[in-house]
């Protein structure tokens, strides 16, 4: 009967684990960035010279709209 008990919870704890690392319940909500945040933010053009300009001048000159986002790790 032992046998049996510890089947089951491994089993179960099996599930319980695929369950877990599937769902994003414990992670946190990401937050959204506000515009002020997007317009005063550095973009580094790449190749050549690496200017810095900020993104609000891409969007009024050219109406271009850049997104870039970068994951932890």
């Amino acid at each position: 009967m032992a046998i049996w008990t510890l089947a089951v919870g491994a089993v179960g704890a099996a599930l319980v684990a695929i369950f877990l690392a599937n769902m994003d319940v414990l992670l946190p909500k990401p937050q959204q960035a506000s515009l002020t945040y997007l317009q005063d933010t550095e973009l580094r053009e790449i190749g050549g010279d690496e200017k810095l300009l900020k993104a609000k001048t891409l969007w009024e000159e050219s109406g271009a709209v850049v997104m870039a986002v970068r994951r932890p790790g």
